[in-house]
């Protein structure tokens, strides 16, 4: 029984960054489902997109699309980013753990994508 999900932002197929958030979550579903809860990453790109990129990393997790970014605007996540001088709107990485009763319990917005999945685990760890 899943008791909490975990929806990570800017799982977008063109950014390193990305790739190597979602290889750490892959990485880590078998201690996120000795916890009970279930990854989905939401991504910017299209739909057709995702197939492939989640083939590619052996990804084990839900990878949803959300190119109007009606989810990342529900979720505050979508807005004005700035990189190396210039400003254009994106989706900022931030991951959210949602109760089971759909309630966010908590959010993770400050962490280096390489660790974010040791961050989830130790909150979790902590909290749970």
């Amino acid at each position: 029984e899943i008791s909490a999900c975990l929806v990570g932002s800017e799982m977008c197929i063109r950014d390193r960054g990305c790739t190597v958030q979602a290889q750490g979550l892959r990485d880590s579903k078998e201690a996120l489902d000795g916890l009970n809860v279930e990854v989905m990453g939401i991504s910017p790109d299209a739909v057709k997109r995702l197939p492939k990129f989640a083939e590619k990393e052996s990804l084990n997790f839900t990878l949803l699309s959300d190119e109007d970014h009606a989810v990342a605007d529900a979720f505050g996540v979508w807005g004005l980013k700035k990189f190396m001088g210039k400003e254009y709107d994106g989706i900022h990485r931030m991951s959210f753990l949602v109760d089971e009763n759909g309630v966010i319990e908590h959010v993770f917005n400050k962490f280096k994508t390489k660790e974010h999945h040791t961050v989830v685990l130790d909150y979790l760890a902590d909290n749970k």
